[in-house]
């Protein structure tokens, strides 16, 4: 074991291959050149048409030890990948790495392959239950959770290499142009899917909706896609929205959305050009809808919105609030039907959202990010990847990402969740340096990263409850009690891999 410059004990290597324990944000630098593939030839009158599935895998040529990859567009609706690995199954592949851009509740119907030796491990973030049998050692399968432009890093720098992607396509064509905008399983953006399509060895179009040639508009096109398989059904686009949309009614979610408001104004980001981004929960939408209001009220046009779109962002481009929605995903279906029918609403891959190696992200031009956290620590670190029982439940998303780009990273969280304290003094899991974070949100007050002299100042002429983040911690220690240290075995299950690909922590076997 080595300790990275965070202090967390992290292995020398994981599945076979040596790790760089993370450093800083900032100064890694990538080594290398692009993936390449091998390049192909299609000539006149070759059909992509496929009958099935499993005719795609065998075109594909998968073999045992391989790695596919599918998208996570329609969320916990997704049906493809299930049908994928119960095919491989079916035809004896063993071995199969899964480098999804997401795993979600819906994907526990994998666990079986899982303990039958299918699948032998998963290069993405998991949510639900096999983070969870995991955690608790009941599953074998080494997972390695990345940032989505970690992610997209690692598939373009060839650290992970996917043999055939399988691509929920909404809308395809017999030549494999396609969109996610239309088609009865529409779910807006493919962003994650981009990167895939671009670089995976064999590339699948899977659709519900095969229409004639040419499918448009078009958001992968043709010359990326080896075979077009038509299927019964891509999902449940219905459950795109597997987190709240809707705005906090409850007391302490609203006043920690004013607080942060407050915190945006004070900080003088607030003004024409303004860029903005929050995630889809209850507190976060509330953040957008106080921003909303202050420009309206100021009569603010912001440049633009971007990551995960929700319905809130679209009504602020619809009012000429933003110019620009940059989408890597839909996280509503009123943001399916705005990618649709908005000009101004943009599709972008995962590479340009949040990839730090390429020659600029969008989140690098963010003024403001609104972040959650299941803890904090006195070192403004964040943990969003486990629970305060150690179990792993959640994917990073572009929690790191965002925060590293933007002006102004915000923590938004709740004091006290499930009777538990949220600032710890060390985290179950770090998934964001500290360094990278600029203010914590709570009930109780607000606590500024010791760099940001300025705003702290400000926001105290402002009459704002600023408090240390030591004493935000001991007031809500006196409420319940300081809590007794998890126990964990030396057995890794899992790492924390930061955005440039270095190795920020390691999640292990709870001890039982």
């Amino acid at each position: 074991m080595v300790r990275n410059s965070l202090g967390r004990s992290i292995p020398e290597s994981f599945n076979g291959q040596r790790l760089t324990p993370y450093q800083d944000p900032f100064s890694y630098s990538p080594q290398g050149t692009h993936a390449s593939r091998a390049l192909r030839r299609f000539n006149p009158g070759q059909s992509k048409l496929l009958g099935s599935l499993r005719e795609a895998i065998e075109a594909a040529d998968l073999r045992d030890g391989m790695c596919i990859a599918t998208h996570h567009h329609l969320r916990n609706g997704d049906a493809l990948l299930g049908a994928v690995v119960r095919e491989l199954d079916a035809l004896g592949l063993r071995d199969i790495t899964i480098a999804s851009s997401s795993i979600h509740p819906v994907h526990a119907e994998l666990i079986p392959y899982i303990q039958k030796g299918v699948i032998s491990g998963f290069e993405c973030g998991v949510n639900g239950q096999i983070g969870e049998l995991a955690s608790k050692g009941e599953l074998n399968c080494p997972i390695v959770v990345r940032t989505h432009g970690g992610r997209a890093r690692s598939i373009i720098s060839g650290q992970v290499q996917v043999d055939a992607a399988f691509i929920a396509a909404p809308t395809c064509d017999c030549y494999g142009n396609m969109n996610g905008s239309q088609g009865p399983s529409a779910c807006g953006s493919l962003g994650y899917a981009h990167t895939d399509a671009l670089y995976a060895k064999k590339v699948i179009a899977v659709t519900d909706n095969l229409v004639p040639y040419p499918a448009t508009p078009i958001s992968i096109p043709q010359t990326l896609v080896d075979f077009v398989v038509p299927v019964e059904s891509l999902g449940d686009p219905g459950k795109i929205v597997s987190t709240t949309t809707r705005i906090t009614r409850d007391p302490v979610g609203l006043q920690i959305a004013k607080y942060a408001a407050q915190v945006i104004e004070a900080s003088g980001l607030l003004q024409d050009g303004f860029s903005f981004q929050t995630g889809s929960g209850g507190i976060s939408l509330a953040v957008a809808d106080q921003v909303r209001r202050k420009m309206q009220q100021q009569k603010i046009k912001g440049s633009f919105g971007c990551g995960g779109i929700t319905g809130y962002f679209v009504d602020m481009l619809e009012e000429g609030l933003f110019q620009t929605l940059f989408d890597v995903q839909c996280f509503d279906l009123n943001a399916v039907e705005s990618i649709a029918k908005n000009a101004g609403h943009l599709e972008i891959s995962a590479d340009m959202y949040a990839n730090p190696f390429n020659a600029g992200a969008v989140v690098n031009q963010l003024d403001c990010v609104i972040l959650g956290a299941t803890e904090v620590d006195v070192n403004f670190n964040v943990n969003v990847n486990t629970e305060s029982n150690g179990l792993l439940l959640h994917n990073t998303g572009g929690h790191s990402d965002t925060a590293a780009g933007a002006k102004l990273s915000i923590i938004t969280a709740p004091s006290i969740r499930g009777r538990l304290p949220i600032v710890r003094d060390e985290l179950t899991t770090v998934t964001t340096p500290g360094e990278t974070i600029d203010v914590i949100i709570t009930e109780r007050g607000i606590a500024v990263n010791d760099q940001h002299r300025e705003l702290k100042n400000e926001l105290l002429r402002r009459k704002l409850p600023v408090k240390e983040i030591q004493q935000l911690q001991e007031e809500i220690y006196s409420v319940t009690g300081r809590p007794r240290p998890l126990e964990f075995t030396d057995e890794v299950v899992a790492l924390i891999e930061y955005r440039d690909g270095t190795i920020i922590d390691a999640v292990r076997k709870i001890k039982t």
